[in-house]
Protein backbone atom coordinates (compact mmCIF):
# COMPACT_ATOMS: atom_id res chain seq x y z
CA UNK A 1 0.00 0.00 0.00
CA UNK A 2 1.15 3.55 -0.77
CA UNK A 3 0.50 6.51 1.50
CA UNK A 4 -0.20 10.18 0.81
CA UNK A 5 -0.06 12.76 3.60
CA UNK A 6 -1.82 15.95 2.56
CA UNK A 7 -0.59 19.33 3.80
CA UNK A 8 -2.23 22.71 4.27
CA UNK A 9 -5.22 22.96 1.93
CA UNK A 10 -4.84 19.31 0.87
CA UNK A 11 -7.56 17.69 2.97
CA UNK A 12 -9.02 15.10 0.59
CA UNK A 13 -7.77 12.87 -2.21
CA UNK A 14 -10.57 10.49 -3.17
CA UNK A 15 -14.23 10.65 -4.05
CA UNK A 16 -17.16 9.28 -2.09
CA UNK A 17 -16.31 5.68 -3.01
CA UNK A 18 -13.22 5.60 -0.77
CA UNK A 19 -13.47 3.66 2.45
CA UNK A 20 -12.66 5.26 5.77
CA UNK A 21 -10.70 3.62 8.55
CA UNK A 22 -9.94 4.70 12.08
CA UNK A 23 -6.66 3.73 13.71
CA UNK A 24 -5.57 3.78 17.31
CA UNK A 25 -1.85 3.80 18.03
CA UNK A 26 0.37 3.71 21.13
CA UNK A 27 0.81 7.44 20.48
CA UNK A 28 -2.86 8.33 20.38
CA UNK A 29 -5.10 8.85 17.35
CA UNK A 30 -3.74 10.23 14.06
CA UNK A 31 -4.72 13.61 12.70
CA UNK A 32 -7.94 12.29 11.22
CA UNK A 33 -9.66 9.41 9.53
CA UNK A 34 -7.63 7.69 6.88
CA UNK A 35 -9.32 7.14 3.54
CA UNK A 36 -8.31 4.28 1.27
CA UNK A 37 -8.84 4.20 -2.47
CA UNK A 38 -7.19 3.07 -5.68
CA UNK A 39 -4.89 5.05 -7.97
CA UNK A 40 -3.19 3.54 -11.00
CA UNK A 41 -3.57 0.00 -9.72
CA UNK A 42 -2.17 0.90 -6.29
CA UNK A 43 -4.12 0.80 -3.07
CA UNK A 44 -3.50 4.21 -1.47
CA UNK A 45 -4.10 5.45 2.06
CA UNK A 46 -4.62 9.20 2.43
CA UNK A 47 -4.18 11.09 5.70
CA UNK A 48 -4.72 14.86 6.13
CA UNK A 49 -1.68 16.02 8.11
CA UNK A 50 -3.50 18.91 9.80
CA UNK A 51 -6.87 17.16 10.13
CA UNK A 52 -9.87 17.56 7.86
CA UNK A 53 -10.57 21.07 9.20
CA UNK A 54 -6.95 22.11 9.76
CA UNK A 55 -7.37 21.72 13.51
CA UNK A 56 -3.69 20.90 14.09
CA UNK A 57 -0.99 23.54 13.75
CA UNK A 58 2.41 22.39 12.57
CA UNK A 59 3.83 22.08 16.08
CA UNK A 60 0.83 20.10 17.38
CA UNK A 61 0.45 17.54 14.56
CA UNK A 62 0.54 14.02 16.07
CA UNK A 63 3.42 12.95 13.84
CA UNK A 64 4.24 9.71 15.63
CA UNK A 65 0.62 8.57 15.60
CA UNK A 66 0.26 9.47 11.91
CA UNK A 67 3.26 7.50 10.74
CA UNK A 68 2.56 4.54 13.02
CA UNK A 69 -1.05 4.35 11.79
CA UNK A 70 0.04 4.29 8.15
CA UNK A 71 2.63 1.60 8.80
CA UNK A 72 0.02 -0.46 10.67
CA UNK A 73 -2.28 -0.34 7.63
CA UNK A 74 0.48 -1.76 5.44
CA UNK A 75 1.89 1.46 3.98
CA UNK A 76 5.58 1.20 3.09
CA UNK A 77 5.99 4.10 0.64
CA UNK A 78 4.78 7.66 1.28
CA UNK A 79 4.42 10.81 -0.80
CA UNK A 80 4.14 13.91 1.38
CA UNK A 81 2.72 16.95 -0.42
CA UNK A 82 3.29 20.17 1.51
CA UNK A 83 3.10 23.95 1.23
CA UNK A 84 6.42 25.78 1.41
CA UNK A 85 7.79 29.27 1.26
CA UNK A 86 10.59 30.10 -1.15
CA UNK A 87 13.90 31.59 -0.04
CA UNK A 88 14.88 32.53 -3.59
CA UNK A 89 13.21 34.35 -6.45
CA UNK A 90 14.32 31.43 -8.65
CA UNK A 91 11.44 29.41 -7.14
CA UNK A 92 8.33 31.61 -7.45
CA UNK A 93 4.84 30.76 -6.16
CA UNK A 94 3.27 27.88 -8.07
CA UNK A 95 6.57 26.01 -8.48
CA UNK A 96 6.64 22.33 -7.51
CA UNK A 97 9.92 21.21 -5.94
CA UNK A 98 11.11 17.81 -4.73
CA UNK A 99 13.61 18.61 -1.96
CA UNK A 100 16.65 16.41 -1.46
CA UNK A 101 17.83 17.75 1.90
CA UNK A 102 16.32 19.20 5.09
CA UNK A 103 17.58 21.22 8.04
CA UNK A 104 15.73 20.88 11.33
CA UNK A 105 15.12 24.12 13.24
CA UNK A 106 12.18 22.81 15.31
CA UNK A 107 12.26 22.18 19.04
CA UNK A 108 10.27 20.13 21.57
CA UNK A 109 8.67 17.78 19.05
CA UNK A 110 8.58 14.04 19.73
CA UNK A 111 10.86 12.91 16.92
CA UNK A 112 11.68 9.27 17.62
CA UNK A 113 10.09 5.96 18.50
CA UNK A 114 13.28 4.80 20.19
CA UNK A 115 13.36 6.40 23.62
CA UNK A 116 14.99 3.16 24.78
CA UNK A 117 17.39 0.74 23.18
CA UNK A 118 20.16 2.95 21.79
CA UNK A 119 18.91 2.84 18.19
CA UNK A 120 20.39 5.31 15.68
CA UNK A 121 19.08 5.68 12.14
CA UNK A 122 21.10 6.75 9.12
CA UNK A 123 19.65 10.05 7.87
CA UNK A 124 22.33 11.64 5.69
CA UNK A 125 19.93 11.59 2.74
CA UNK A 126 16.50 12.04 4.33
CA UNK A 127 14.34 11.30 1.29
CA UNK A 128 13.85 8.09 -0.64
CA UNK A 129 15.76 8.31 -3.94
CA UNK A 130 13.38 5.92 -5.68
CA UNK A 131 10.25 7.90 -4.83
CA UNK A 132 12.00 11.20 -5.55
CA UNK A 133 12.90 10.03 -9.05
CA UNK A 134 9.27 9.19 -9.75
CA UNK A 135 8.16 12.78 -9.18
CA UNK A 136 11.20 14.52 -10.63
CA UNK A 137 10.59 12.59 -13.82
CA UNK A 138 7.31 14.46 -14.33
CA UNK A 139 7.16 17.69 -16.39
CA UNK A 140 7.81 21.08 -14.78
CA UNK A 141 9.06 19.70 -11.45
CA UNK A 142 12.24 21.11 -9.89
CA UNK A 143 14.67 18.43 -8.72
CA UNK A 144 16.44 19.20 -5.45
CA UNK A 145 16.59 21.94 -2.83
CA UNK A 146 17.35 22.14 0.86
CA UNK A 147 14.23 22.75 2.96
CA UNK A 148 14.64 24.31 6.39
CA UNK A 149 11.89 23.27 8.81
CA UNK A 150 10.97 25.87 11.43
CA UNK A 151 8.93 25.44 14.59
CA UNK A 152 5.97 27.65 13.77
CA UNK A 153 3.20 28.45 14.10
CA UNK A 154 4.56 31.92 13.38
CA UNK A 155 6.30 32.79 10.12
CA UNK A 156 9.92 33.94 10.05
CA UNK A 157 11.20 37.45 10.66
CA UNK A 158 12.93 39.09 7.73
CA UNK A 159 16.28 38.63 9.47
CA UNK A 160 15.66 34.91 9.99
CA UNK A 161 14.56 34.49 6.40
CA UNK A 162 17.68 36.25 5.09
CA UNK A 163 19.86 34.15 7.41
CA UNK A 164 18.36 30.93 6.06
CA UNK A 165 18.80 32.11 2.47
CA UNK A 166 22.43 33.08 3.11
CA UNK A 167 23.09 29.52 4.34
CA UNK A 168 21.96 28.19 0.96
CA UNK A 169 18.52 26.93 1.99
CA UNK A 170 15.93 27.39 -0.77
CA UNK A 171 12.66 26.29 0.83
CA UNK A 172 11.07 26.90 4.23
CA UNK A 173 8.36 24.79 5.85
CA UNK A 174 6.91 23.87 9.26
CA UNK A 175 5.99 20.16 8.96
CA UNK A 176 8.83 18.39 7.14
CA UNK A 177 10.37 17.34 10.44
CA UNK A 178 9.94 14.98 12.28
CA UNK A 179 7.76 13.34 9.64
CA UNK A 180 10.70 12.33 7.45
CA UNK A 181 12.80 10.81 10.23
CA UNK A 182 9.85 8.93 11.72
CA UNK A 183 9.27 7.37 8.31
CA UNK A 184 12.92 6.31 8.25
CA UNK A 185 12.66 4.80 11.74
CA UNK A 186 9.67 2.78 10.54
CA UNK A 187 11.56 1.77 7.38
CA UNK A 188 9.06 3.47 5.08
CA UNK A 189 10.16 5.17 1.88
CA UNK A 190 9.29 8.88 2.06
CA UNK A 191 9.49 11.78 -0.37
CA UNK A 192 8.23 15.33 0.09
CA UNK A 193 6.54 17.14 -2.80
CA UNK A 194 6.64 20.88 -2.12
CA UNK A 195 4.32 23.47 -3.64
CA UNK A 196 5.70 27.00 -3.30
CA UNK A 197 2.97 29.32 -2.01
CA UNK A 198 4.95 32.49 -1.27
CA UNK A 199 8.29 34.25 -1.21
CA UNK A 200 9.45 34.38 2.39
CA UNK A 201 9.58 37.65 4.32
CA UNK A 202 13.27 38.35 3.81
CA UNK A 203 13.06 37.67 0.07
CA UNK A 204 9.87 39.56 -0.77
CA UNK A 205 10.02 43.32 -0.17
CA UNK A 206 6.27 43.39 0.50
CA UNK A 207 4.33 43.08 3.74
CA UNK A 208 5.63 39.65 4.72
CA UNK A 209 3.95 36.26 4.70
CA UNK A 210 0.27 36.09 5.66
CA UNK A 211 -1.60 32.84 6.20
CA UNK A 212 -4.57 34.00 4.14
CA UNK A 213 -2.32 34.54 1.13
CA UNK A 214 -0.63 31.16 1.57
CA UNK A 215 -3.97 29.36 1.65
CA UNK A 216 -5.23 31.33 -1.36
CA UNK A 217 -2.17 30.39 -3.42
CA UNK A 218 -2.48 26.74 -2.42
CA UNK A 219 -6.17 26.72 -3.29
CA UNK A 220 -5.40 28.18 -6.70
CA UNK A 221 -3.00 25.33 -7.43
CA UNK A 222 -4.62 22.45 -5.54
CA UNK A 223 -6.25 20.64 -8.46
CA UNK A 224 -3.16 20.50 -10.71
CA UNK A 225 -1.12 19.62 -7.61
CA UNK A 226 -3.41 16.67 -6.82
CA UNK A 227 -3.21 15.62 -10.46
CA UNK A 228 0.57 15.61 -10.25
CA UNK A 229 0.48 13.40 -7.14
CA UNK A 230 -1.91 11.04 -8.96
CA UNK A 231 0.49 10.90 -11.92
CA UNK A 232 3.38 10.16 -9.62
CA UNK A 233 1.54 7.27 -7.99
CA UNK A 234 0.73 5.82 -11.42
CA UNK A 235 4.47 5.68 -12.16
CA UNK A 236 5.41 3.85 -8.96
CA UNK A 237 6.50 0.25 -9.44
CA UNK A 238 4.12 -2.40 -8.18
CA UNK A 239 6.78 -3.87 -5.90
CA UNK A 240 9.03 -1.93 -3.57
CA UNK A 241 12.70 -2.27 -4.55
CA UNK A 242 14.35 0.45 -2.43
CA UNK A 243 16.87 -0.63 0.19
CA UNK A 244 18.06 2.89 1.06
CA UNK A 245 15.25 3.34 3.59
CA UNK A 246 15.74 0.00 5.37
CA UNK A 247 17.66 1.55 8.23
CA UNK A 248 17.63 -1.31 10.76
CA UNK A 249 19.34 -4.10 8.85
CA UNK A 250 21.56 -5.98 11.30
CA UNK A 251 20.19 -4.01 14.28
CA UNK A 252 18.31 -5.50 17.22
CA UNK A 253 15.28 -3.29 17.89
CA UNK A 254 13.69 -2.95 21.35
CA UNK A 255 10.27 -3.71 19.80
CA UNK A 256 8.83 -5.08 16.58
CA UNK A 257 7.76 -2.63 13.93
CA UNK A 258 4.01 -2.77 13.19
Amino acid sequence: MLGVIGGSGFYSFFGANARRVECETPYGPPSGEITIGTVGGHEVAFLPRHGERHQFSAHTVPYRANMWALRTLGVRRIFAPCAVGSLTTDLPPGTVVVPDQLVDRTWGRADTYFDDGGVHVEFADPYCPTLRSVITGLPDVVDGSTMVVIQGPRFSTRAESQWFASAGFRLINMTGYPEAVLARELEMCYAAIALVTDLDAGIDVGSGVRAVDVFAEFEKNIEPFKKLVHQGIEHVDAQRSCTHCLSHQGVQLPFELP
